[in-house]
């Protein structure tokens, strides 16, 4: 996992909790330095380790926290990258350019950013089905991701997510529904 997710997970626990919370993490998780540079790699287990701490500090389950992790990274990663979501003008539109532009662009920037991988379906008018896939199985994070480029492009949305590989499917669907025809809405 890239340090930046590390650093964003940093800066969501001490803006809400502050910097002893953090510096309480990072003790309780055990076998972490906490310093983490932007464009280097850190083990999946580190980031999962310390996430598990967080929990266990903030008595939350696990997927409440990564999901509002997913929020909380969307706004910070594009208050970084600003050219992602300023290229696009609807959510819609930008939930299609992850895969095609976004990823191919965070590719140029990292070494061996190991992305997930979307296909999409666009049979449906109000619907956008996200078909994820990854052996992080981080389809909650996505999750989360998708409701905070949904409160940036101001578009009300519905998530089913009744295929995931937590239940042993080989990916997850993700269906995002746009509600009163908002998936038209722009910037």
């Amino acid at each position: 996992m890239k340090g930046v997710i590390f650093n964003v997970l940093e800066e969501m626990v001490v803006q809400q909790c502050g910097i002893q919370v953090w510096n309480e993490v990072l003790d309780e998780t055990g076998d972490v330095d906490g310093i983490y540079t932007s464009g280097d790699s850190y083990p999946d287990e580190e980031l999962f380790a310390l996430v598990e701490t967080v929990c266990a500090k903030l008595d939350q389950p696990m997927a409440t926290v990564v999901q509002a992790f997913g929020v909380f990274l969307f706004d910070q990663l594009a208050a970084r990258y600003p050219m992602f979501v300023e290229n696009e003008h609807n959510l819609r539109d930008f939930l299609k350019s992850v895969e095609s532009v976004i990823h191919i662009e965070v590719k140029k920037l990292y070494d061996s950013p190991n992305l997930p991988n979307f296909t999409y379906d666009e049979s449906d008018a109000d619907t956008l089905l996200m078909q994820y896939r990854s052996p992080r199985k981080l389809c909650i994070l996505a999750e989360g991701l998708i409701r905070g480029a949904a409160a940036y492009y101001d578009t009300e949305i519905e998530i089913g997510h009744d295929v995931c590989m937590h239940k042993g499917a080989d990916h997850c669907d993700l269906k995002v529904r746009f509600l009163d025809g908002q998936n038209n809405k722009s910037l």
